[in-house]
């Protein structure tokens, strides 16, 4: 590239970018082009009722009826109890009958016996063998609790820009100035 046309293009540079500052600074002091600032007049906080549900837990003592067995008891039928009434059955079975009929009554006495005893330990044990006492327990039940609260949903400003009064609606408080965004349209 020679020398002539090197400075041309620094001679173009030398106009064109002062031009391009003064376009900027009438613009304002900021930096965005299409941005301004305009001056708030007021702000008021937007509520919105929201409805949640919490859960909470409620604990609570009961009294409880609690049954037991005696564990100092024997529970069912005794071997030795079942024996000895076999025993004193089949002697009183062995009181009757003679020759084979002998042996038969025998036989069902020591059953009989062996079976009314070990009837009577079970009736002992039903009688006497079950405790109640009553203890403490603690219950507990997650219930849901619904409420109601107010919840900020943003802001409406009201503000100037050029002379003229404007609302919107922000997520924050802008305080006391708004960037706004500046557009301009043909008429036509």
């Amino acid at each position: 590239m020679s020398i002539f046309v090197k400075g041309l293009m620094f001679a173009a540079l030398a106009v064109l970018v002062p031009a391009a500052q003064a376009d900027n600074s009438n613009r304002g002091s900021n930096r965005d082009a299409g941005y301004e600032y305009a001056e708030v007049i007021s702000v008021e906080p937007l509520f919105r009722r929201v409805r949640t549900t919490v859960p909470r837990r409620e604990c609570w003592d009961e009294e409880v009826t609690v049954r037991s067995r005696d564990r100092n008891r024997r529970y069912g039928s005794s071997l030795g109890s079942v024996i000895a009434g076999g025993v004193i059955g089949g002697v009183i079975g062995h009181q009757f009958g003679s020759g084979s009929g002998n042996d038969a009554a025998t036989a069902v006495g020591a059953l009989l016996g062996s079976a009314i005893a070990s009837n009577k330990d079970n009736d002992d044990d039903r009688d006497h063998s079950v405790r109640e006492r009553v203890r403490v327990v603690e219950r507990c039940e997650t219930r849901r609790e619904t409420r109601e609260e107010e919840r900020a949903d943003g802001y409406r400003v009201t503000y100037v820009y050029a002379g003229a009064e404007y609302t919107a609606r922000t997520k924050t408080d802008p305080g006391d100035k708004l960037r706004v965004r500046v557009a301009v349209t043909p008429s036509q």
